[in-house]
């Protein structure tokens, strides 16, 4: 079996594989990766603040102590080998490459110099390769971000909190150090729906109040409203999430450096600014109002991406339960969309397994020389090196507290996989 993509859903299908097998049956499993670094987004995705859902990363161990497993890093299917030839070469293939692409808001303005999306803002903070290096101007005093969920309350949090509370995270230097030199005062979270609609989840909405020095403000009158528009009938979520944000609106003001405000019913019409954003223009129950800000940064979901030139069906690839087409499946965001928690991978990377299995009943395993034929000579990075890379970024991180110092570019992880540092 190839599977494409070592993030949660990847590393779930090889354990579901590797759980289906017995005296008559066995699955070796090949998993390739486009970064140096397997984990998808527990490593790149997962807020710097909340290292009890990076756990996992524990499980994905694991998984990879099984014998019959093998890791093939920073190797990019389509470019060092094509997805054509995986298909040839093994029984089925698994595509685990999740939705990277951040969706646009389609108006005028957002592509001014320091508006961006969170698929760029997450993982630059997190330390991946591609988005380390990223030019976020934080000398500003008002970041607005513009979505309902919690991959914009992380954006936001991570904004508006202190700065020092990060240092003990893994957090990537870069960030870290941008972060402490921010003038960013104030951030506006803004959802165009009403607070009843949010996809916050509760217990993520409760430790809001928890921020030191943080000014956490929603508006008495907005929840109530929504309260009563949700009505006695709502969801169990619903309820817990309106609960929540009532708590925080009951509070009232605080003292804090920095602020942090949610405005609901905010529909963003334009992005204004010569060569940088400068403001938002916003559509209301009140009418428009035009808000000053320095960043902005989008969060309203993820598609997949089009370059692998399948056929896509709304932000995912268009399948029949985790089925594409000939021996090609997909699993996680990559078959759903971006929804659920990191656990919702495990069952849905079972039910697409149990149906690769159920396909492949009677049929004769292809050939080993054949896969073997096929990686030998790819310059990747095997488990032990991968090994090395999580090895020295714990080390130095214990030298100053911190759970991992991560090596934020290509070159640096290889020349430590590789022993040359």
């Amino acid at each position: 079996m190839a599977i494409v993509g070592a993030g949660p859903a990847g590393y779930f299908s090889a354990q579901a594989l590797q759980g289906l097998s017995n005296d008559h049956m066995a699955f070796k499993v090949d998993l390739f990766e486009k970064l140096p670094t397997p984990w998808g987004l527990v490593r790149s995705g997962v807020a710097p603040d909340h290292p009890k859902i990076k756990s996992v990363s524990k499980v994905f161990e694991k998984i990879s102590d099984n014998p019959n497993f093998r890791l093939f890093a920073n190797v990019e299917v389509g470019k060092e080998i094509s997805l054509d030839s995986l298909k040839d070469a093994y029984d089925a293939v698994i595509l685990a490459v999740g939705t990277p692409i951040g969706k646009k808001l389609g108006i005028p303005g957002e592509d001014l110099r320091n508006c961006w999306s969170s698929a760029e803002f997450v993982p630059w903070y997190n330390g991946h390769p591609d988005y380390s290096q990223l030019d976020i101007d934080l000398s500003g005093k008002r970041a607005i971000v513009i979505g309902a969920g919690n991959v914009a309350m992380d954006v936001a949090r991570l904004l508006a909190m202190n700065s020092n509370d990060l240092v003990t995270t893994d957090i990537s230097d870069r960030a870290l150090d941008e972060l402490q030199n921010s003038s960013i005062r104030e951030v506006w979270l803004c959802a165009r729906r009403g607070a009843e609609f949010a996809s916050f989840t509760a217990p993520e909405l409760r430790e809001l109040p928890e921020l030191k020095d943080t000014n956490v403000v929603i508006s008495r009158e907005e929840i109530s409203e929504a309260i009563a528009r949700a009505g006695n009938d709502a969801e169990r979520h619903v309820k817990a999430n309106l609960d929540a944000m009532q708590g925080i609106a009951l509070m009232g003001r605080r003292e804090g450096n920095k602020r942090l405000e949610f405005h609901f019913g905010y529909v963003p019409k334009r992005i204004k600014g010569t060569s940088k954003v400068e403001s938002v223009i916003f559509t209301t129950a009140q009418g428009e109002v035009e808000v000053e800000a320095d960043l902005v940064v989008t969060a309203i979901g993820y598609e997949a991406n089009p370059e692998w030139n399948l056929k896509l069906e709304g932000s995912h690839f268009q399948n029949l339960d985790g089925f594409i087409e000939d021996n090609l499946y997909t699993v996680g965001w990559a078959k759903r969309g971006p929804s659920g928690v990191i656990g919702t991978n495990k069952s849905d990377a079972s039910n697409v397994v149990e149906e690769i299995v159920s396909r492949l009943s009677g049929s004769e395993p292809k050939s080993e020389s054949l896969r073997n034929n096929l990686v030998e000579n790819l310059n990747h990075i095997d488990l032990e090196e991968w090994r090395h890379i999580n090895e020295f970024e714990i080390a130095e991180g214990a030298k100053v507290g911190r759970p991992r110092v991560k090596l934020i570019t290509t070159l640096e992880m290889i020349a430590v996989a590789k022993g040359e540092r």
